[in-house]
């Protein structure tokens, strides 16, 4: 495995680079942002299997109608550390007005005294504790 950056290749996949890149998670949440239209490359929506070369501007639409802006650097079909993953695009996106950072802040506020529920999960450690001692106290 090599430690620089390879970009010897012309061209490669939408959905592969996201994931290289670390943009997304997984090379799969790259495919689904695309498929629903959270991803435009060059001001064009942009399926998965969209090629994508050194120069083009991709813009992902993220929660909340945030727009992240990057143009593409360099290409490669390898995997690298996630420091040098940074190389291969640059970050375009205009930073947030005075309204929107409020509105993050607030969102983040928000989310964490609420948490979301836990729906068909099995009970944490905490909460089995917690089931024990109603039921013991009940008898």
């Amino acid at each position: 495995m090599t430690t620089s950056v390879d970009s010897t290749i012309s061209r490669l996949r939408l959905d592969v680079w996201l994931d290289i890149t670390c943009l997304f998670k997984t090379r799969s949440a790259a495919q689904k942002a695309c498929k629903g239209g959270k991803v435009d490359v060059n001001g064009q929506r942009a399926k998965a299997h969209r090629e994508v070369s050194v120069g083009d501007r991709i813009a992902i639409t993220r929660a909340f109608r945030e727009r992240q802006l990057v143009i593409v650097k360099a290409l490669t079909e390898q995997y690298v550390a996630k420091v040098k993953t940074r190389t291969l695009y640059e970050d375009a996106t205009p930073p947030p007005s005075e309204e929107e950072a409020e509105l993050r802040e607030l969102v983040r506020l928000a989310n964490r005294a609420n948490p979301p529920a836990r729906l068909g999960t099995a009970p944490t450690k905490r909460e089995r504790r917690n089931i024990r001692r109603l039921k013991r106290g009940s008898d």
